[in-house]
């Protein structure tokens, strides 16, 4: 297969992404069926494998910076992605090249066609599992961060046998596949949990963190926790028309207050995720692995994650962010009072309908003068565009919508004046389609904080 008929292999499977799957839908064993007929890469890596419901792309970015800056090897797997489909597996910054991808996709036809391989069927994100464990292993990483798709026991990443396991924290999400309670959420988080390897969790509620307590201590890895074991502290970054003041952040654990150390992502909670991070590297460091601290702050403030509260441009200023769900939404807000000017506010939205849709309108709600609502085109999981609207009515947040992504965003754009800001969220879906829209407008180079 050349590139283009190898990508239509793949992403022609079932696609879990694009819809919403049944809770019988998800198990393991096609994807260890899947492996196992690829000589099981995983089992050569050394895997951090991370969960959470909000907070673990960040992280693993975080990670994946730190440990780069330390000198190894590093391969991220993440998702969705944001703009090109390679973007999800990465060596070292660099995603997969598409020779690489179609080198590998034909691999995997090859013994999908044998006569063991043709009783299974992979969905889409199992062979986007198989791609970045044979990539990685092909490419001889030192380390492997490795983000879970969908909450984490019977998530098709939970066939490895991690080093570590990270739990950044647990909100409300998918609901129906992983509870409706969040000590139900948690206990599917927790099922990538290892006996005798260590875990670091930044889960604060006590309902949830009770589980990954009960699951830790019943299979013997120890635990570390954000608020117990660690903490950290926050000096929030400001965006203005002087320039950038860059986020700072300190992690202190029970012996000692670390460095104040500057950090790439705006925001409180990134400076909880860098903190957990922080935490991840010193229990690495207490195995064997050798991270100095000037790795860590490199990493810190070097990291590099677009759509999350980024800085596309200014007068008027223009942020980008992919909050989806009712937490994200809220962080996002207190990030707007922290480290933004006052002004009005015009938003930009579009929403997958299996989250709180309810919810992230009303976290929403009295921070924007006017809301410009649209859809996405590049995932059916979109909030019908008038059901968008009606809900927007009820809460009495002013809205004018647009079926193209593109167009609702140059209605806001027309709309704002130099010293307002847009916004642009709700989605990864939508950050994806506009993205590379903002930034050929060219608004301001100067601006950007990535």
């Amino acid at each position: 297969m050349e590139y283009e008929q190898a990508l239509d292999f793949w992403t022609s499977r079932i696609n879990y992404e694009e819809r919403e799957p049944a809770h019988e839908d998800l198990h393991l064993a096609p994807m260890r069926a899947l492996l196992d007929l690829l000589g099981n890469p995983q089992q050569r890596l050394r895997i951090i494998h991370v969960a959470g419901s909000k907070g673990k792309g960040s992280t693993c970015a975080l990670l994946a910076s730190i440990l780069q800056h330390g000198k190894y090897r590093t391969g991220l797997f993440t998702s969705p992605h944001l703009s090109q489909i390679e973007e999800r597996i990465q060596v070292d910054g660099q995603p997969i090249s598409r020779d690489e991808l179609t080198f590998l996709l034909n691999e995997i036809r090859s013994v999908l066609d044998s006569s063991a391989g043709r009783r299974i069927q992979p969905t889409f994100f199992e062979m986007a599992t198989a791609l970045g464990f044979l990539h990685f292993a092909r490419r001889q990483v030192d380390a492997a961060v490795v983000e879970v798709g969908l909450g984490g026991r019977l998530d098709s990443t939970n066939v490895c046998d991690p080093v570590l396991t990270v739990i950044t924290s647990i909100s409300f999400a998918h609901t129906r596949q992983l509870g409706n309670t969040l000590a139900s959420i948690a206990r599917e988080k927790a099922g990538i949990i290892k006996p005798g390897r260590p875990v670091v969790s930044g889960v604060a509620v006590p309902e949830a963190r009770d589980v990954i307590r009960q699951i830790s201590r019943e299979r013997e890895a120890p635990l570390q926790e954000m608020g117990v074991d660690f903490e950290y502290s926050h000096d929030p970054g400001m965006i203005s028309e002087e320039g950038v003041r860059r986020p700072r952040v300190q992690m202190t654990t029970q012996r000692q207050a670390g460095p104040v150390m500057d950090l790439g992502l705006l925001g409180d909670h990134q400076a909880a995720n860098a903190s957990v991070a922080v935490a991840t590297v010193q229990q690495l460091r207490n195995t064997g692995w050798r991270i100095s601290q000037a790795a860590v702050a490199a990493g810190l403030a070097s990291v590099c994650w677009p759509a999350r509260i980024e800085v596309v441009g200014s007068r008027p200023f223009v942020v980008l962010d992919c909050a989806h769900n009712v937490a994200s939404v809220e962080a996002l807000v207190t990030t707007l009072h922290e480290s933004f000017p006052p002004g009005r506010r015009l938003l930009v939205f579009a929403c997958s309908r299996d989250y709180d849709v309810i919810g992230m309108i009303r976290a929403l709600r009295g921070q924007f003068a006017h809301a410009f609502l649209t859809r996405y085109a590049n995932n059916p999981r979109g909030v019908p565009l008038e059901e968008l609207a009606r809900l927007f009515a009820q809460e009495g947040l002013p809205s004018t919508t647009s079926p193209v992504a593109g167009q609702a965003w140059q209605m806001a754009r027309a709309a704002a004046r130099p010293e307002d800001l847009i916004y642009v969220t709700g989605s990864m879906y939508l950050a994806g389609e506009l993205r590379a829209v903002l930034l050929h407008d060219n608004l301001s180079g100067e601006a950007r904080h990535d």
